[in-house]
Parts: structure tokens; sequence; C-alpha cells
């Protein structure tokens, strides 16, 4: 029940367990006495009802919710604006997601007193800036990309099948080529029930879905690599990095990159802290297999593309398999090295967020 007047204020953290239509959440003590959970509406006026809600107990000092980046955003951008400090909850470790009970109470009470006790939280990405802007372009962006591969293999298994005279015609043409031949066809709707016409038409609808989807990119691509030398110029500078990885990058760090508190932690978040994989006489690392595996698979471009061209590169491979390290051991102390690059690089130019429109 919310406290009396007569009652002294306790300091209330709360937790929030999301979902798209509704949040469950919930408020304990600062001796993590559970003093109640309600559900609210995902709208402005729900997110304000649970503010309410939690400051009718007391002082709020902490709110832990869980996906700040998706269901929980609009409520942690709401949160934050009102002054609250919100932690992101990482979901429980699989043990214990198989052996404890599940509801929606129960997550926002572990969501409460996870935060409480500060176990498995972060500081959540700010969700209103250049930084988010660039996500959202690259997420058009990487549908065009796949729009555009899903159209070209279909218009290759089209001419698996497709009658003799299409196949020798297509056979053996470049993927340019094979598109500018596709969009030149010019079937018969007359005739759009036999297997060749039809086979043409829907070659050139494939093709005309190509040459729109790799134009979309294009456009995009402008886009993106303006608002990267806005928000870190510096980047691009960098031996192996184009506007895709510096994109990709500066979404993992997200618009406030100080919320990782190191260059470890950085590689930690990017997948290429070593590991330790080390037994009786043997010692050595192995491949970290966790954190952001678009931004791992960004360092590894940068790591092909100076394997290939940079000469402090080579000299660093030829010193490191002089000393009897695999090649797959060597990328990964590349991929860490670079990932310490990339951090202290990031951490040069802040970017700003989105000015606020003037008050008339």
């Amino acid at each position: 029940m919310p406290r009396t007047d007569l009652e002294p204020a306790l300091e209330i953290t709360g937790g929030v367990d999301t979902h798209r239509d509704t949040h469950t959440a919930a408020a304990v003590d600062q001796t993590g006495r559970m003093l109640g959970h309600a559900v609210f509406d995902t709208t402005r006026a729900g997110y304000a009802a649970v503010l309410a809600w939690l400051r009718s107990f007391g002082s709020v000092v902490l709110v832990g919710v869980e996906g700040t980046g998706a269901y929980g955003s609009g409520l942690t951008s709401y949160l934050t604006d009102q002054g609250v400090t919100v932690v992101e909850i990482d979901r429980p470790s699989r043990k214990t997601r198989r052996t404890a009970a599940k509801s929606d109470p129960i997550d926002a009470e572990a969501a409460a007193r996870a935060a409480l006790g500060k176990v498995r939280t972060g500081t959540p990405k700010t969700r209103n800036g250049q930084v988010e802007a660039l996500r959202n372009l690259r997420i058009a962006r990487t549908s065009a990309v796949d729009e555009s591969a899903d159209c070209l293999r279909q218009i290759k298994a089209l001419l698996v099948t497709a009658p003799h005279d299409l196949r020798d015609r297509f056979r053996g043409l470049t993927n340019t080529r094979l598109i500018h031949s596709c969009l030149n066809l010019r079937p018969d709707p007359g005739q759009i029930a036999t297997t060749g016409q039809a086979a043409k038409t829907a070659l050139r609808s494939l093709a005309r879905r190509y040459t729109n989807a790799r134009q979309e990119i294009t456009e995009l691509d402008q886009l993106i690599t303006g608002l990267i030398e806005t928000i870190n110029p510096t980047l691009l500078n960098l031996h192996g990095v184009g506007p895709d990885i510096a994109g990709q990058l500066l979404v993992t760090a997200g618009q406030n990159p100080e919320r990782i508190r190191s260059e470890a932690a950085f590689a930690m978040l990017c997948g290429v802290a070593p590991i330790p994989a080390s037994s009786g006489q043997t010692h050595r690392h192995r491949l970290n297999r966790g954190g952001d595996r678009q931004a791992n698979k960004a360092l590894y471009l940068i790591v092909i593309s100076r394997l290939r061209w940079d000469p402090r590169t080579h000299a660093y491979v030829k010193k490191r398999t002089t000393e009897g390290l695999s090649k797959k051991d060597i990328i990964r102390c590349l991929k860490r090295l670079i990932a310490r690059e990339i951090y202290y690089t990031l951490r040069q130019t802040q970017p700003t967020p989105n000015p606020q429109p003037t008050p008339a």
C-alpha cells in the first residue's frame, strides 16, 4: 500500500518488466522489502502513471528496466527526462530461468532487486540523438541490401528452370550485365500463360526491384556518410574503416559512449576480449563468442582489410608468426588491438544530441 503523510519517506527502487502493450512495475524499499506491483499501458500517460505510482511509496532513487532498447525505450526516455536514474537489467542466466518461477510481477520484482543490488545492470543507451538517427538509417539500408541480394538469387534460380533459349542467352553474364539484360526483356502480355513469357515477366520484375533497392542503398549511403562526418569524422580516417563499419561501431557505442567505462569493457561489448583457455602445460586464449556480433564482424572486416593493405599489420603478423601463433590467434589479437584504437577514437568526439526547437 502507498505510504501516508505520517510515515517517513522511503528510498524506492523500481523494477519494470516491459512488453509491447503493457508494462508491469514493482517497488521495493532500501531493505529489499516488496511494496507492491501494478500494470500500466505503454503510453505517455502510462509512463507518467508508473512514476506517480512509484513516488506514492516514497523517494524514487533508481528504476531498473528490462529492454531499454526495445519495448522499454519509451519509458526509459520519459524517466530520464524526469530526472530519474535508470539502469538496464540484463536477463537472468539460463540456469536461473530454468529453475525459477515466471510471471510479469515476478520478473518486475526481480528487475527491482537486481537494480537495488546492482546485479547485471548497465547504463542504457541514449535514444534521442544523432546516433539513434544513424541506427534508423542503417536499418533501412540493411533491408535494402537484403532485398537486392534476394532478388539476384531469385533471378539466378529462375534461370535454372527457364526455357533453354533464356538460359543460353544469359549464360555466363556478370551480375551487372545480367540485371541489365533482364531489364531489357519485352514479354508478350498476350502470351503470358506460356512458360517463356511468364519467365521473362518474372525476370524483368525482379530486375526492376533489384535496381530500385540499389538506388535506395546509394541514397542512404550518402545520408549515412554525412551523418558520420558530423558525429565523428575521425573514425572514417582510420585504415580499413568505411561508412558501413563506422556506422555499426557508432551504433554499438551509442549516443553516450561514456557509459562504457574502459577500452576493456568496449572489447567485451564487441566480443573481442580474450578468453583464457589454459590447462596444464598449455597456456593460451581463445576467441570470444559473446558480445555484439555485428560489432565483432565490423572489427573482423577491418582486420581483413589491414592484413592486405597495412604495412604495420604485415609487420605485426610476421612477428607473431615467429612467436608460434596461428593465423586464427593473430586475427584475435588484431581485433583486440583495433578495439582499443576504436574506443579512444570514439571518445575523442562526443556526439551531440539533436537540437531542441526553441519555444515560441
